[in-house]
């Protein structure tokens, strides 16, 4: 009998939710929250469940993950984004012994064994430097989007040293250096720098391993990819769908509850 489960990573900008069978990884769907946690879950398990050609009732169970995750009312278990980004890196990529996932308000880091257990992590959850957010807004200052940010750093010839720490001074920064008549694609590049010493220096915390594999949406952006190899020194990894981690995680995580259930 196929044992199908559902893992539903509502973030602070982005919920995400994937569906697998037997370890398969049948459908998954990204979309913005919005103002109601509980609506953006219930749509984008729709979409997966639709996708997949499944109903509600066919799945065996169902685990909530990040920010919002209290906020899924038909999930059997809440899980933290940690363990469950932890679990849908090590089944992607089953060498991964470091994370870096930088989401749209928080960034984090953790250390894996291989289990694809956690034995340490950090995070920064209170400042939106280092995290989509602060992309956002610079992406906004600089009228373009986050999207064009990662192409149009590898042009610079010359970044801009962004000093603060603080979004808001950060930003007033830029402007700044604009004024100066700083091209664009040096700005970028700085901005990218800067997120990416912040999070280097987060990570610092923790004895970084390779694999080191980046989660999150940020980990689409390759001017973001490449500061953060420059800071850190070593080459990291990215899945297909970097996106979906946590989700994925969860939805492996329900598989085993299921199984216990079922034993």
């Amino acid at each position: 009998m196929t044992t199908l489960t559902a893992g539903v990573d509502v973030g602070a900008a982005t919920t995400k939710a994937a569906i697998i069978a037997d370890g398969n990884l049948l459908s998954y769907f990204i979309m913005p929250t919005g103002a109601i946690v509980e609506s953006a879950a219930m749509t984008v398990t729709e979409k997966v469940l639709n996708e997949a050609g499944i109903a509600m009732n066919d799945l065996n169970y169902v685990i909530a993950t990040g920010w919002g995750r209290q906020g899924v009312p038909f999930a059997n278990k809440t899980v933290t984004e940690i363990i469950c980004h932890a679990a849908g890196a090590h089944w992607l990529i089953p060498e991964t012994r470091s994370i870096i996932d930088i989401g749209g308000q928080d960034s984090k880091a953790m250390t894996v064994d291989d289990n694809g257990t956690v034995l340490g992590f950090v995070m920064n959850d209170k400042c939106a430097a280092g995290t989509g957010r602060f992309l956002e807004v610079m992406a906004q200052v600089l009228e373009t989007t986050v999207e064009k940010l990662g192409p149009i750093a590898l042009n610079s010839k010359d970044p801009c040293q962004i000093s603060s720490t603080c979004t808001i001074f950060a930003e007033t920064e830029v402007v700044a250096l604009r004024a100066q008549g700083r091209n664009r694609e040096d700005l970028v590049a700085g901005i990218l720098a800067a997120v990416a010493k912040r999070v280097a220096l987060m990570a610092q915390h923790l004895k970084m391993e390779k694999e080191i594999v980046f989660t999150g949406g940020v980990a689409k952006n390759i001017g973001v990819k490449k500061a953060l190899e420059n800071e850190l020194g070593t080459e990291m990894l990215v899945s297909e769908e970097p996106q979906i981690i946590g989700a994925l995680g969860a939805a492996l995580l329900a598989k085993k509850e299921a199984l216990k259930l079922s034993n």
